[in-house]
């Protein structure tokens, strides 16, 4: 890709997993990537399994759900909608809406 070249940002394919580990921290590194970035096996189940190429962003809530997957990237990610997500899923539940944990029960000898 013509930016990757602008950027600066080119290396060989990767061999193996260690070669693929190198190879990501540099793009984490030279392209300034500031939110935390998780590396596939090197035989890509995870892509596999999310259809992740090209490139996509997913959000996961706590309870495991996806909560915004992109469009496909580089050009299919939009940040004002991964912004929504993230607010929605950072709001304080009321306190009304909480559920109330039960007190663990006493240990009797």
């Amino acid at each position: 890709m013509q930016s990757n070249i602008t950027q600066n940002v080119v290396l060989a394919s990767p061999r193996s997993e260690d070669e693929r580990g190198v190879v990501a921290t540099a793009c984490v590194r030279k392209l300034g990537i500031k939110i935390p970035a998780v590396l596939d096996e090197f035989g890509n189940t995870t892509e596999q399994a999310y259809t992740a190429w090209p490139d996509r962003i997913y959000l996961i809530d706590r309870g495991g759900r996806i909560v915004y997957k992109s469009k496909p990237g580089p050009f299919g990610f939009n940040a004002g909608q991964l912004a929504a997500a993230i607010a929605t899923i950072t709001k304080p539940i009321p306190s009304d809406q909480r559920t109330q944990l039960e007190p663990a029960p006493s240990a009797t000898p």
